[in-house]
């Protein structure tokens, strides 16, 4: 028996207008349906319809995880400082991590993930090579003291998520730990309704090599994708990479020229007559305070996250007006690499050995023409630091790439070594001696997926749930005398007997329209209306997505929604 669930007595307020501070679909129609209430900036309620759909997904990603052999653990989300700390992600988090202290002084974070606490938890609970491979989550809320917390539940400071970590004595354990999750997720992921990409992605914090970002393609999304038309690559702008290919070209000797008042790449492009690509563009950072040059094509951009990727956990910074004094080879506005003293020279790819370029002479109103990288400086870094533009090549065919906005809903890490060497966590082995174990990291953002699916399926009516998380089959609706009231309940209570799981609108004193329009608001699946046929036990059956409709007897509806 399923339950039915009264509007009459069920805790909710429909909105007719949006919020007056939402900016994504789904915040707007999250809040106007009631299944949300904003406490503080980035800090929700769930409220009952929205607690069923959170509980709902939360069901279908156990249900996935418990069968490839994963085992659910719930660890404290109040965490102590020190194994942070010897992870050194006390100081990498920065400004994200919610820091307190108890009564004793004693340092304490809010969990914004757990791998140091997994770590030290197998470490305290398994001894041999025997005990392993395992696999451990749990489905918890976690932290993070976002600068701007917003669009709803999609970027909030405390939030759903699932995370799991896998335990291997060999690498080629943990690749078959990956792929079982990996499949996992594919798995809760169509069960859920998401329309998602596998894209390849970089670790960021949580460390580790081998990264795959699970992301549902969508307008609100804060995450940038890169999509090949040609073959099956994809990838996250900050994973795209770029093929160093050296030039065999003949450039004549390095020209200065005059050219006044143009310290930026526009006003030299502009006095020169010349495209900004065809500039050597020299962004100047410090990295852990020491000043570093960046090279990359005029017309293209320094991705400062890509950079901070690349180089973390070293921290990246751009240089200030202060850190040209006493620097008499850095000519603000006229940088360039070839003569520059002490100063490490990072590049694009695109600065390839044999490229020429114009730029900075390194003189007050000077540039130089004709400045062959490899043969007029040397790059002592190539790294992929320029942000990605649609139409750039595809690493794997060369077409053009296209671009995407995207939530990103699962995150997968081959975290390696990382944290078993920050915790000395090894095991006896099948020879007798200490084998240090290597992990893997899964997320799953739960509440976010709720955000995601509402992107994704909403209409202009309001929301529109798949069945597996909707938090009902079929609602009903009576639309207002007593017989249709009658028959509305009739029909819920014998719907529920059979196991659907009913929300029924049996309240007094609402018009037919108010009625009908939350129900298409609420989202879900089906409506099934007791109307002006009801005295011939006839009701209308309503499918919310494509807008079908079909007369029915209540045995007829009892079947179709069985069925």
């Amino acid at each position: 028996m399923a339950q039915v669930q009264r509007m009459s007595r069920l805790m909710v307020k429909t909105l007719r207008d949006d919020p007056a501070d939402a900016e994504t679909l789904s915040h707007k129609l999250l809040v106007r349906a009631g299944y949300v209430r904003r406490n503080s900036a980035g800090i929700w309620t769930w409220l009952p319809l929205g607690k069923k759909v959170l509980d709902n997904i939360s069901r279908v990603v156990r249900e996935e995880m418990d069968a490839i052999g994963a085992q659910e653990v719930l660890l404290p989300a109040l965490l102590p400082k020190e194994p942070y700390e010897a992870s050194a992600r006390w100081e990498e988090y920065g400004d994200l991590l919610f820091r307190l202290k108890d009564r004793k002084g004693g340092e304490y974070l809010l969990g914004p993930t757990h791998e140091e606490i997994f770590t030290l938890v197998v470490k305290d609970q398994v001894a041999s090579y025997k005990d392993l491979p395992v696999m451990l989550y749990q489905i918890q809320t976690k932290y993070r003291d976002e600068a701007r917390p917003r669009s709803g539940v999609l970027r909030g400071r405390e939030f759903q998520m699932k995370d799991s970590y896998s335990f291997d004595t060999t690498d080629e354990g943990l690749a078959q730990s990956y792929a079982l999750h990996r499949a996992a997720y594919q798995k809760i992921f169509q069960r859920l309704g998401l329309d998602y990409r596998i894209v390849s992605a970089v670790s960021g914090a949580m460390g580790g090599s081998a990264s795959e970002e699970f992301l549902a393609p969508a307008a609100a999304g804060e995450d940038t994708f890169v999509d090949c038309p040609a073959c099956d690559y994809a990838a996250n702008t900050e994973a795209v990479t770029f093929t160093l290919t050296p030039v065999d070209a003949e450039h004549g000797p390095v020209e200065e020229l005059d050219t006044p008042d143009t310290p930026t790449i526009e006003t030299l492009a502009e006095h020169l007559g010349v495209p900004a690509s065809a500039t050597l563009k020299n962004l100047l950072v410090k990295i852990d305070g020491e000043i570093v040059a960046v090279g990359v094509p005029g017309d293209r951009e320094v991705d400062l996250g890509k950079l901070g990727e690349h180089l973390a956990p070293a921290v990246v910074e751009l240089v200030t007006a202060e850190d040209f004094e006493g620097r008499g080879d850095l000519v603000r506005g006229y940088v360039g690499p070839q003569g520059l003293e002490k100063v490490r020279y990072i590049a694009d790819p695109r600065v390839a050995p044999g490229t020429a370029w114009i730029t900075g002479a390194n003189k007050i109103n000077t540039h130089a023409r004709n400045v062959v990288a490899g043969r007029d400086f040397e790059v002592d870094d190539y790294l992929d630091v320029v942000v990605v533009q649609e139409g750039d090549p595809c690493p794997n065919c060369g077409t053009g790439l296209k671009l995407d906005r995207a939530i990103e809903i699962g995150h997968i890490f081959q975290l390696g070594r990382k944290y078993a060497d920050t915790f000395q966590l090894d095991v006896l082995g099948q020879q007798g001696k200490p084998v240090r174990v290597t992990m893997g990291s899964y997320g799953i953002g739960v509440s976010r997926a709720v955000a995601a699916l509402a992107e994704q399926s909403a209409d202009e009516q309001g929301l529109c749930w798949p069945k597996e998380i909707a938090p009902a089959d079929v609602h009903v609706v009576a639309a207002g005398k007593a017989l249709q009231t009658e028959l509305a309940l009739d029909v819920s209570e014998k719907l529920g007997a059979v196991g659907v799981r009913v929300l029924v609108d049996d309240r007094a004193g609402v018009s037919p329209g108010v009625k009908f329009t939350d129900a298409e608001l609420i989202g879900v699946p089906q409506i099934l209306v007791a109307g002006r046929r009801s005295a011939e036990g006839v009701l209308e059956l309503k499918d919310r997505r494509t807008g079908e409709r079909e007369e029915l007897t209540v045995d007829e509806a009892i079947a179709r929604l069985t069925a």
